[in-house]
Order: C-alpha cells, then sequence, then structure tokens
C-alpha cells in the first residue's frame, strides 16, 4: 500500500509551524505511554475510516472542531456513530450556540486539516485557545484510536494515556455524558 507523506503544514496562531506525527509520537513515548500507530491510506470520513482500518479493535472516535458566538474554541470527541445535536451540545457544555470551526482557525488553533482532526493535535495550542471535551463512552474501552496529526494514520492507545497526554500539554478534558443528549 502507497500512503501519502504529511500535508505541508501551514502556521499556528504565534507563527510557529504545527507539531509533526515524529513530534507527538515522541512526546507520548517520553510520557511512558504506550501506543501502536497504523499507517493507512488518507481517509477524510468516518466511512472511510470504517473501510480503511479493518479489524482494528477499540473506541472509534469522530471530533468536532466547533466554535462559539464569542470566538471561544472546542474540540468534542466521541464515538464516530454518535449523533451530536449542536444546539444541545452547546447547552451542555456551557458554550452557548456552536457552529463549526473554519479549516483556517483549524489550522491556526490546531495545526491540522480537516478529516486530521484528532485530541492529539492540542500539542500546537500553546495559548490554550481550545476547550477540550471527550465523550465519556469513548473512555469505557481499553483502547482508543486516534489520527497522530494527519490522516494518513492511527495512533492506538490507552484512554488514559490520551488523558495523561492532555494534561502533559495543558488541556484538562471535560469529560461529559453525551448519552445525556
Amino acid at each position: 500500500m502507497t500512503v501519502s507523506a504529511e500535508p505541508t503544514p501551514g502556521e499556528l496562531l504565534d507563527g510557529s509551524p504545527p507539531a509533526t506525527e515524529a513530534d507527538v509520537l515522541a512526546r507520548i513515548r517520553t510520557l511512558g505511554i504506550e501506543e501502536h500507530t497504523f499507517h493507512h491510506a488518507p481517509v477524510h470520513t468516518v466511512a472511510e475510516a470504517k473501510a480503511e482500518r479493518g479489524d482494528l479493535t477499540g473506541s472509534h472516535i469522530k471530533n468536532l472542531f466547533l466554535r462559539n458566538r464569542k470566538g471561544r474554541m472546542w474540540m468534542v470527541t466521541c464515538h464516530e456513530d454518535r449523533h451530536i445535536d449542536l444546539k444541545e451540545l452547546g447547552a451542555l457544555v456551557g458554550a452557548g450556540r456552536f457552529s463549526f470551526a473554519s479549516a483556517e482557525r483549524m489550522m491556526k488553533y490546531l495545526g491540522v486539516i480537516p478529516g486530521a482532526v484528532t485530541p492529539l493535535a492540542v500539542i500546537n495550542d500553546t495559548s490554550g485557545g481550545v476547550e477540550i471535551v471527550l465523550d465519556k463512552t469513548v473512555l469505557d474501552d481499553p483502547i482508543i484510536n486516534v489520527h497522530p496529526l494527519h490522516n494518513s494514520a492511527t495512533t492506538s492507545m490507552s484512554p488514559a494515556g490520551l488523558i495523561e497526554f492532555l494534561r502533559a500539554v495543558n488541556h484538562e478534558p471535560q469529560i461529559i455524558d453525551m448519552d445525556a443528549l
């Protein structure tokens, strides 16, 4: 299988280049978090990811990069098949009305392109402008699968490892019960 290279990165809010897969995996390993990364053809949708991953076990997620009317940013991680009502979600997390953030904001805050959104991308949010929200159900499986800053690979790790990583990059996750939506 031919695997494409990571896309050419843009610039973050502070003008620096975004972290790469190698950077994020090095940080994960430095923290002593066990991970396994599987490279594959680029995927842009949940349907493409399902077709590409085969029998890869664990929680498979989708990530929404959102903003509210005041311009604050959120990344919401939930199971890939969960239906999300943005109005109800905004009320649940105290954000007010949500809308999807633009690809330009995605690059400036997270250093990723559409189709590659991942909770690991907050490694690039050194200003702390992005709130991270995790659906508690994705933490129930022993493994969670995330992109390592691009959509041509999947990194499997424990949910506890993901939370440890988020805390290490100064992003305490808000864990919510999306079954309440």
